[in-house]
């Protein structure tokens, strides 16, 4: 019987009594959809799923992103990305600088990123404690708690994300030895729009769609109103109130919530205390499709606006 633990904090639950490696039942699949976005941060303990499991589980929730030229997945499997500092024969079997700064993973494609599926096989650990814990804060919360003069100011505004903004902080600022996107790179993925404000699939619920990662400026508006308006609401959901960590232990699968979290890989840990993790990005190809969530959450009717770039 599948039951669901809420942390009692701004995010998180614990679920047990599913076995992932097994499709879940409708009614489950429903119940583990409506606590995601109740919950945003969703871990199975003990349940770490290899590359088939966690691709057949994963597209679940929808179509599994896969980015071309990116040399760190499974191999023949390219929609199950490899996260490792671990080296076999000198060489880094899988990405290790990923997401070392707040954002929201796929905001910079036409098609946002809806969920993210992470398994764990290595955690560091440094005198009995686990490193690399991934934190979060609550996009979700964050909107509530807007002014109501900013939300009507923000009513109908977009911004741009830009996969380049990022890239170039990493190897700025955090020292990444990628090399910088090449022209065909970037021609592939241009700059996109989404709104600012938009509604949450799942709850309805408003949120908060712009994070410091891929979030270059507010637009239509002066570079300085830009760049004020950026702030205020970078700063707002970063308030501590609004934040969550998990603790990685190793058998953990983590489900959480693209749309309305941010998150933030801690790098507190050192090159031979080893991280290992299999993701899946789930793209938002369905979930803002009233058909298939009415039929997911099963339900008369689906909380859902067209809201989305």
């Amino acid at each position: 019987m599948l039951t669901i633990e809420p942390s009692g904090k701004i995010l998180g639950a614990t679920v047990r009594g599913a076995d992932l490696r097994q499709d879940l039942s409708r009614e489950d699949f429903a119940a583990v959809l409506r606590a995601l976005g109740e919950h945003g941060v969703l871990c199975f303990p003990g349940q770490a799923l290899e590359a088939a499991e966690l691709r057949r589980f994963s597209s679940r929730f929808g179509d599994i992103q896969v980015i071309k030229g990116i040399p760190h997945h499974e191999p023949g499997m390219p929609e199950v990305t490899i996260l490792s500092n671990v080296k076999v024969n000198g060489k880094l079997i899988g990405v290790p600088d990923a997401g070392q700064s707040w954002h929201t993973d796929m905001t910079y494609a036409k098609t946002m990123g809806f969920v993210n599926v992470l398994s764990a096989f290595k955690v560091p650990m440094r005198d009995g404690r686990a490193l690399g814990g991934t934190e979060f804060t609550n996009t979700q919360a964050t909107a509530a708690d807007l002014p109501v003069a900013l939300i009507e100011r923000l009513a109908g505004q977009t911004a741009t994300h830009d996969i380049e903004y990022y890239w170039e902080y990493m190897r700025r600022e955090k020292g990444s030895k990628r090399p910088p996107l090449t022209d065909e790179q970037r021609r592939q993925r241009p700059p996109v729009h989404h709104p600012v404000l938009l509604t949450h699939p799942i709850t309805g619920r408003r949120v908060i769609y712009v994070n410091p990662g891929f979030t270059v400026r507010i637009d239509g508006v002066s570079d300085a109103e830009s760049a004020e308006l950026l702030r205020t609401l970078l700063d707002h959901v970063l308030q501590p109130k609004y934040r969550y960590v998990h603790e990685w232990t190793v058998g953990d699968l983590l489900l959480w919530d693209h749309i309305g979290t941010w998150h933030y890989a801690r790098p507190d840990y050192g090159p031979d205390e080893h991280r290992l993790m299999k993701r899946c990005q789930v793209m938002a190809t369905r979930i803002f499709d009233s058909d298939f969530l009415r039929e997911a959450l099963m339900t008369e009717h689906a909380a859902m606006e067209p809201a989305h770039g």
